[in-house]
């Protein structure tokens, strides 16, 4: 049972609050809170210390077993050049996966207790409070039990021998976009690329939440029709 006129209290934990706002909760979360302090999530240290993560830690950790997974391709009888074309072709796919999680997942409407809870937990906490750094890429424990089903659906497509370095490809597309995305929001880029992309995404935080789902480029958007419209009037002018 929802909570009429629920407010929640900035100054507790969030995650078990947010779930009382119901329908509000589309609105609450979508107000973002600029400040570069995040919240705390839960009473309890040990479960709030498993929701931060500093960027650096993706890359130590993932780069290895991007590394290894190459080796196995390798190691049974693939050459450098076709193990990268595969991984290329992960990186490929990655960027489709990453647009589409972000557009019909992690931005997908919630109402009920649990729903909401969920969703905050997922994408929502990063909207609401989009400059907290230590909230910003994938917990590990997390990535590795996804990438148990992503592995066996390559595997199921794919040979044995192939499989290591398309996935190994796809992992490496998710550090990319960890660490663009952290950039992305705490970095000071001065190329025109990189200012580009921050803008882009920046706009989709602060102007227009319902597009420019795109996190590493704005590929997807382009096919699928979810440009923001400040973006395509730029690009026409």
């Amino acid at each position: 049972m929802v909570a009429q006129g629920f407010t929640v209290d900035l100054n507790k934990p969030l995650v078990f609050q947010v779930g009382h706002l119901g329908e509000a909760y589309q609105e609450w979360v979508h107000q973002p809170i600029a400040s570069k302090e995040g919240p705390r999530f839960f009473e309890s240290d040990f479960w709030e210390f498993l929701t931060r993560t500093e960027w650096y830690v993706i890359p130590l950790i993932w780069l290895p077993v991007v590394g290894w997974f190459v080796l196995m391709s390798i190691r049974m009888g693939h050459t450098i050049l076709q193990v990268a074309l595969m991984m290329a072709f992960g990186i490929f796919v990655w960027t489709l996966l990453e647009y589409t999680l972000h557009r019909f997942l992690f931005h997908i409407k919630t109402k009920s207790y649990w729903g909401n809870t969920i969703h905050y937990l997922l994408h929502g906490c990063h909207h609401k409070h989009p400059m907290d750094g230590q909230r910003l890429v994938f917990p590990p424990t997390a990535t590795a039990i996804l990438c148990v089903p992503f592995w066996n659906l390559i595997k199921f497509m794919s040979t044995p021998s192939i499989t290591p370095a398309v996935f190994g490809g796809g992992l490496l597309g998710y550090v990319m976009y960890d660490v663009t995305h952290y950039y992305l929001h705490h970095g000071q880029p001065t190329s025109v690329v990189p200012k580009s992309l921050k803008k882009y995404h920046l706009n989709h935080h602060f102007r227009i939440q319902n597009k420019g789902f795109g996190i590493t480029s704005s590929l997807w958007d382009k096919v699928f029709g979810t440009l923001p419209s400040t973006i395509s009037a730029e690009k026409s002018s």
